[in-house]
């Protein structure tokens, strides 16, 4: 009814629960975390700025905007080594038997759930996924995740369908999207909200197989938005209005639906009731839709989180390049200031005094100057031409303060240095790096490949067939296997960081031993096979050793000669046979 007044608080009716529900959105989501979030925008912005009109710089009364992108450069430094860290070959994690209840078939069930974990991985998109986690860790100093059980089929053109992709799926969860209690003493604990934006058709299919009830709520929401389209004011819509919109009337004139997922533990005052361990999906901030337990073996929400500088008593981490914005703010400062300088030399004030005629500002120009006047540049001080050294000490300052060792970088600290001392300062300088990266594999991807390993072993119901390197050969085989090949006490860690210090360290050690080992009173007690063995196994490149594989070599390349030697003598015999 046009022209009308509509009170949505009557009109919505909304479920206590669904209520309850929005309410904590509109806390932790917007209230708690708003300063958090301009932070972030501010930080963004500069990250991706072109020039200082989109950043805090473009308040500055100077003529030029240039930015320098030097936190840029770091923010690219750093997930470049992050992600070579992370994942430095195809074998970056394995699974580890807790107990030895599979026996002698123990190595053969972690070689069956290890590449299974890899076939899922790499077709799941998984670095890619990883790769957008990562952006938001050093962007936002958090990142989030959760595992989905994926089942997709393609239409051929004569009708079959194929399967495109069965297993787990990992899922970036956007740290603008959730919201939890950050007071709270640990995030697996604390409730969370995932808010997400759907289309009218997609929550239809939602509720398709849903009971009378949902469906009933589907029409309730179809209602909704027929009768706040007819209005043109309505009153109590503050609180319903969904971030991005302007009003109540712009979101149900619109084909979308704000739907906020919420995963724990919450009492229901209305009816009493106590839903623990659940997940409710509530739309409009007003109806359930969807109520149940959480489906996980794990005995709680799979919703994790890595902060990349943890704060006391506060759940939100810090970002390796939040306190970097205000040099960023003071390098743009002074380079545009330098070069505003630089323009009013080239191009200087004109201080103009007594009788001047109009004249144009220009090479060449000729000015008449009447009895007493002047025209004379005012010259700025010069001072300010030094910017160049400030700038170049901020960043220098703002590199090692990231946390990325100037080495990563392919930059020499000066000063000439031993092998055993170039050694010594990569491994001090790269200790925060290092350290962040264990932590994320830690906090973060063990406990979601675990998830992605439980999600399986609990929907997989057919045998699935998966692409196995042989050891010997190295040839690809593919194996069929079924929920029970993978199942088994353990658990999936990833070892790509500890690895990857690890690894270059055994290296070098491994090489300066081989040195000591030319001492023939050292090297009789050292076993040159063990140590040719260990350089295989850490280089990744196994199929490099073989026990006494030089001599058989050796002898299959004599044995080689010989034989073309023989044959060259036939055929020369022959030849003088024939009078060639």
């Amino acid at each position: 009814m046009a022209g009308t007044t509509l009170d949505i608080h009557k009109l919505l009716e909304a479920d206590e629960v669904g209520m309850s529900i929005a309410t904590r959105w509109q806390q932790w989501g917007e209230s708690f975390r708003s300063k958090w979030i301009e932070e972030k925008k501010e930080l963004r912005n500069y990250v991706y700025a072109t020039d200082t009109s989109t950043t805090s710089n473009s308040d500055l009364p100077w003529f030029n905007s240039t930015t320098t992108p030097k936190l840029t450069q770091i923010f690219d430094n750093l997930k470049a080594n992050y992600v070579a860290a992370l994942f430095p070959n195809a074998e970056w994690m394995r699974w580890e038997a807790s107990t030895d209840d599979s026996g002698s078939n123990t190595a053969a069930k972690a070689r069956t759930i290890q590449s299974y974990m890899r076939n899922k991985v790499e077709q799941s998109d998984f670095e890619n996924t990883a790769d957008a986690w990562i952006n938001d860790w050093l962007l936002t100093g958090n990142c989030f995740g959760t595992v989905e059980w994926v089942e997709e089929f393609a239409e051929q053109p004569d009708g079959e369908f194929i399967t495109s992709y069965i297993g787990p799926r990992a899922v970036r969860i956007s740290p603008f999207d959730i919201a939890f209690d950050p007071t709270a003493a640990h995030f697996k604990n604390s409730p969370k909200i995932i808010r997400s934006i759907l289309k009218l058709g997609e929550v239809r299919k939602m509720i398709e197989n849903g009971s009378d009830e949902y469906q009933a709520v589907f029409d309730k929401m179809l209602n909704n938005r027929r009768q706040v389209a007819g209005t043109t004011n309505a009153t109590k819509s503050d609180g319903y209005i969904a971030d991005g919109f302007q009003s109540i009337q712009q979101y149900y004139g619109s084909d979308y639906v704000e739907v906020l997922t919420f995963y724990g533990d919450i009492y229901d005052v209305h009816e009493d009731v106590l839903y623990e361990n659940h997940k409710i999906v509530v739309v409009d901030r007003s109806y359930v839709i969807e109520k149940g337990p959480i489906a996980n073996w794990l005995g709680r929400s799979p919703i994790y989180h890595s902060g990349w500088r943890t704060r006391p008593d506060n759940l939100y981490g810090m970002g390796p390049l939040d306190n970097l914005v205000g040099l960023q703010y003071r390098i743009d400062h002074l380079e545009n200031l330098k070069a505003d300088v630089f323009d009013q030399i080239a191009f200087p004030i004109l201080k103009i005094q007594g009788d001047v005629q109009d004249f144009e500002y220009a090479p060449g120009t000729r000015i008449y100057l009447g009895e007493e006047g002047d025209v004379a540049p005012m010259v700025p001080d010069t001072t300010a031409l030094n910017a160049d050294f400030q700038i170049q000490n901020l960043q220098n300052t703002m590199e090692e303060m990231a946390g990325a060792p100037r080495q990563a970088m392919g930059f020499r600290t000066p000063g000439e240095k031993t092998a055993f001392e170039v050694s010594a300062l990569e491994n001090a300088s790269g200790r925060i790096f290092q350290h962040k990266a264990e932590q994320f594999e830690r906090d973060f991807l063990t406990p979601l490949l675990n998830a992605m390993l439980e999600s399986a072993r609990r929907n997989m119901d057919v045998s699935d067939t998966i692409r196995v390197l042989d050891d010997e050969t190295g040839l690809a085989i593919f194996d069929s296997i079924t929920r029970q090949d993978i199942k088994g006490s353990g658990r999936i860690r990833p070892i790509g960081a500890s690895h990857f210090a690890e690894r270059a360290q055994r290296i070098q050690n491994l090489t300066q031993m081989l040195q000591v080992k030319a001492d023939p009173t050292v090297g009789v007690h050292l076993s040159g096979k063990k140590i040719a063995e260990i350089i295989a196994m850490e280089l990744g490149e196994i199929e490099i050793y073989g026990e006494n594989i030089t001599i058989n070599e050796q002898l299959k390349t004599q044995k080689a000669a010989q034989d073309a030697e023989a044959q060259n003598i036939e055929d020369l015999s022959m030849q003088a046979e024939i009078g060639t």
